[in-house]
């Protein structure tokens, strides 16, 4: 688990199109998007794989409502400031809860 890679203050970036994308395909809304980056409960990743023209990453997490979700996101700079852009976010499958967990316990 890495906290480093999020900027010391969290704001977000929302364009129109991933505002309501997750929304859409998996009921995973703008709020609880956000709300998972500040729980303590979290792993984040380097996403190399979709890394191409800037750095994404995944974070595993879950909501103050238990809600367990995985969100792809990158971190712009706009106007000197260091914002989250969420990409995308869907809730873990049973698979990737159980090891969410188990490697929670572990850390």
């Amino acid at each position: 688990m890495e906290d480093t890679i999020l900027p010391d203050v969290l704001t977000f970036e929302w364009d129109k199109g991933n505002s309501t994308k997750s929304w859409v395909k998996h009921k995973v809304s703008t709020n609880e998007q956000e709300q998972a980056f500040f729980t303590k409960k979290k792993i984040l990743i380097e996403d190399k794989k979709h890394s191409q023209f800037e750095r994404r990453f995944l974070m595993y997490s879950e909501t103050s409502e238990g809600r367990k979700l995985i969100i792809a996101f990158t971190i712009r700079t706009i106007d000197k400031q260091q914002k989250i852009r969420p990409i995308s976010a869907r809730p873990m499958n049973r698979k990737e809860a159980r090891l969410y967990e188990k490697t929670l316990k572990v850390a």
